[in-house]
């Protein structure tokens, strides 16, 4: 499982001109599941992503989670984060897991953070607006 991971001020996402989900400070999630994932990965993901200490303390260093500050989440179906564009200017996109997986996995974790969410096989649009930046990228 791969999640790309932005610390926002704002985000929110629409699907044929409806916005879908949107939410203040927090953490935008791009996540991509694998082939290979399964309930195990998504509960580990998930876990990860609540405990990232990357919003600044009373010192100014990143050390409080999304919990600790009392910020959401948008969490986002994306099996591009799976793209392969090391042999060639084509990506493959052969490890992202097939969407029947996938979209379970996704559901799971973002049930478990409690996060709003896009819309699974749609085409979005993701609008935010970056804090820092702070973008991480999580493989599990």
């Amino acid at each position: 499982m791969r999640a790309v991971v932005q610390r926002v001020a704002s985000a929110s996402v629409e699907v044929d001109g409806t916005q879908v989900a949107q939410i203040e400070r927090g953490l935008v999630v791009l996540l991509g599941v694998h082939e290979s994932d399964d309930e195990a990965a998504a509960d580990r993901m998930a876990d990860k992503l609540l405990a990232l200490r990357i919003f600044e303390d009373g010192d100014g260093r990143m050390n409080l989670s999304v919990a600790d500050v009392g910020a959401s989440i948008l969490c986002v179906p994306n099996f591009t984060v799976y793209g392969d564009a090391r042999k060639g200017n084509r990506p493959s996109f052969t490890a992202a897991a097939r969407p029947e997986l996938a979209e379970n996995l996704y559901e799971r974790v973002r049930n478990r953070l409690q996060a709003m969410g896009g819309v699974f096989g749609a085409h979005m649009r993701l609008g935010l607006v970056n804090d820092g930046p702070v973008t991480l990228v999580v493989d599990l």
